[in-house]
């Protein structure tokens, strides 16, 4: 069963197999141009492969949203080293649900977008690294393993190319740690999930320290349609700088939450109302998280913009990996920055002070104040406490607990007000009656 009913204003590229019968098998994918990908790519030059993604301005799905054709061409061409070809399959980011459905829906989608990304680097192995908690897609991600090796899609002069590709699967312990690109290197090398210093960067130094392309699943899955159709066409789908559409995760007080693929830039109002179906209950919006809970809120008044990485950059706040958290007028945004603070205290790996230490300090800060107890000078020191750990970790989760905390302090300073002098939360009691 699809995760949501599909909506009339989706642009299905990515997922324009979903809801085939048997989209998993291998059939099912050759039967819908499966793998002509592969065999265009298969006689292009390395440099043409690359050239037609960065022609597409297809940038990074994971978060950061850095161009994909440039960070291929930066693995060095001549090294004496195997490259290796990786998957972050890890998602862990809070309110971003859509690598799942891609691997559940159309696997082998995945599988010859990392063939056609080993063709234009020159790398002959490839592993997909899948959180712990997805064990039903690493059986699931084996299985399309085995029908593209029965077929002839993997292995040795692949299709008769002469290119040999081997793709495996790897398993996290279901640590928010091993999303971070360094750390899921030292998990796939059977070490601790704890960053690394950079650089050198993976495609210099990665996976068992050789080059190594590294992207998410949802960027792969891109690469077949910008070869088979051309980057141009890709590109023509979103925005200038952000080709192509995007899968929303569509999730919290809307009246139809869901994963949606969308054309980059796609207005984020018409993504609730039109696409979500309007706030849920006929409640106001109040405050939307574009991009997975690592990123600053937006109030309602902000959410007029483009869903492309830089309008919403501009605005202040991250597109992110696309998890996009709606929140209703009676949504108290002091509990909502405690849950999000527990979760990051709670994924913190240790390695560095800063984040070990502050995103403890900002949950008790927090949890003090929606229970009733902070004082005034306690709201400019949860801002103080963040804006210290900003840009002082080996790897981003320190950025990620600190980002969205000061946002909130900063867009809904007058609700923390609400919660001193031993106040119980207004919200709560206006839930509590909603409830009765």
């Amino acid at each position: 069963m699809l995760y949501n009913e599909p909506s009339p204003l989706e642009v299905k590229v990515l997922s324009r197999r979903f809801g085939l019968p048997d989209s998993q098998s291998i059939n099912t994918y050759l039967a819908h141009e499966g793998y002509q990908a592969f065999r265009k790519a298969a006689a292009m030059t390395p440099d043409d492969i690359i050239n037609e993604v960065k022609i597409s301005s297809l940038r990074g799905r994971g978060g950061a949203g850095f161009p994909t054709g440039m960070k291929w061409s930066f693995v060095p061409r001549n090294s004496p080293k195997p490259k290796y070809i990786v998957v972050n399959a890890d998602e862990s980011e809070p309110g971003t649900c859509k690598d799942r459905l891609l691997m559940e829906y159309d696997p082998h989608q995945l599988i010859e977008g990392m063939m056609i990304a080993g063709l234009a680097v020159d790398a002959h192995t490839g592993y997909i690294y899948i959180r712990g908690e997805y064990r039903y897609l690493i059986n699931l991600m084996d299985r399309a393993i085995a029908e593209a090796y029965e077929r002839g899609y993997l292995g040795k002069n692949i299709q008769g190319t002469g290119f040999d590709f081997d793709v495996y699967t790897h398993t996290g312990a279901g640590a928010y740690e091993c999303g971070e690109e360094s750390a899921l290197l030292e998990s796939l090398e059977g070490k601790r999930g704890i960053p690394r210093i950079r650089p050198p960067f993976p495609a210099v130094s990665g996976a068992f320290q050789c080059p190594t392309v590294l992207n998410n699943v949802e960027t792969y899955c891109a690469v077949p349609a910008i070869i088979r159709d051309g980057g141009a066409a890709f590109a023509a789908l979103g925005t200038p700088k952000n080709g192509g559409t995007r899968l929303f995760c569509l999730s919290g007080h809307v009246n139809r939450p869901g994963v949606y693929e969308l054309p980059m830039g796609f207005n984020l109002l018409r993504m609730i109302n039109e696409v979500g179906g309007g706030v849920r209950g006929g409640k106001k919006l109040k405050a939307v998280i574009p991009g997975g809970s690592s990123c600053p809120v937006l109030k309602a008044e902000e959410c007029d913009l483009a869903m492309d990485f830089d309008t919403v950059a501009q605005a202040k706040s991250m597109l992110g990996s696309g998890g996009v958290v709606v929140m209703d007028e009676d949504t108290c945004m002091v509990k909502a920055a405690l849950r999000i603070m527990k979760f990051y205290a709670h994924e913190s790996c240790g390695w560095c002070i800063p984040c070990r230490e502050g995103t403890i300090w900002l949950r008790k800060l927090l949890d003090r104040f929606h229970a009733g107890f902070g004082q005034q000078g306690d709201i400019p020191l949860i801002g103080e406490v963040a804006k210290n750990m900003l840009g002082r970790t080996f790897c981003p989760l320190g950025d990620a607990a600190a980002m969205p905390t000061i946002s909130f302090v900063e867009k809904f300073y007058d609700e923390f007000e609400a919660h001193l002098d031993g106040k119980p939360c207004p919200y709560e009691e206006v839930n509590r009656f909603a409830l009765a």
